[in-house]
């Protein structure tokens, strides 16, 4: 297989639709009054969910494209919502913005020069691949997550 292959493939991992439901069809049509609802049994709504993956992949894209970047977030306060959506805004900017990183992760992917190249201001062992990896990875489970919330709520198709 070559680069060009497998990076392609890491592009298609960051909206996988394949194996599963993808991020895009798991947020459609979830009604205002449901996005900060919390079904019995489960510790988050889709609005907790959703923010919470917007959040993350934003910090991982930082990490891989600022130079500059510096850890300062706080496990796991400053990666999770402290409350319900305030508005429909704020819901349809947080889906915005976690599709924008995205399409920003898969550009790295298709353009980095080195995968296996160590981000700049990461450790031993956080290469670019293992980032777009942990984002794909961390987005799975997290939409995972959001469908049984829906299906708890009576929301799912």
């Amino acid at each position: 297989m070559t680069d060009q292959a497998i990076r392609e493939q890491l592009v298609r991992l960051l909206d996988w639709k394949e194996a599963h439901v993808g991020f895009d069809k798991a947020v459609e049509g979830i009604p205002a009054d449901r996005r900060g609802a919390r079904a019995n049994g489960f510790e988050h709504s889709p609005w907790d969910l959703v923010e919470h993956m917007r959040i993350a992949q934003d910090d991982i894209l930082d990490f891989c494209v600022n130079a500059q970047y510096v850890h300062t977030m706080k496990w796991p306060d400053d990666y999770w919502p402290g409350s319900a959506p305030p508005d429909t805004a704020a819901w349809d900017a947080s889906i915005a913005a976690f599709r924008r990183s995205r399409d920003r992760m898969k550009a790295l992917a298709r353009e980095v020069s080195d995968l296996a190249a160590p981000v700049p201001t990461g450790k031993s062992g956080q290469t670019y691949l293992r980032a777009i990896l942990l984002v794909a990875d961390h987005a799975a489970y997290h939409v995972g997550q959001l469908v049984a919330v829906r299906r708890a709520l009576g929301i799912w198709q």
